[in-house]
């Protein structure tokens, strides 16, 4: 992996953390209504998307946005059950399993696929 392609995946891992605590945030602002939640909300959006953008640089749209979205997606379920008690149950479990397979299956799809095209 090249220093640039690793490089990407960081920035994508930082995006996804963003968007973690960006949909975090905006459940505890209960519909902008708490300042401290919904200001955070915003940066998180901001920095979510901030860094999806570096990534994007180098790596293909359609990998980048699932992992991003898949990432965000169970770290946000874990997290949404640990801090606000939603459930968890058996098929919920099952279900990130496969996102996270399904994310890893692209990380090494990316990694063993071929060069980049570039734009004109």
């Amino acid at each position: 992996m090249t220093p640039g392609v690793l490089m990407a995946w960081i920035h994508l891992l930082i995006a996804s953390v963003f968007e973690v605590v960006f949909a975090l945030a905006t459940n505890a602002s209960h519909g902008f209504t708490v300042l401290g939640p919904s200001l955070l909300s915003a940066a998180a959006a901001g920095g979510g998307i901030f860094f999806l953008s570096l990534a994007l640089r180098t790596l293909d749209v359609g990998v980048g946005y699932t992992v991003w979205t898949g990432i965000g997606s169970v770290g946000t379920v874990l997290l949404g059950s640990l801090i606000f008690h939603e459930s968890m149950n058996a098929g919920k479990a099952v279900a990130f399993v496969l996102i996270i397979g399904g994310v890893l299956g692209l990380k090494l799809a990316d990694r063993f696929g071929g060069p980049r095209p570039t734009s004109a």
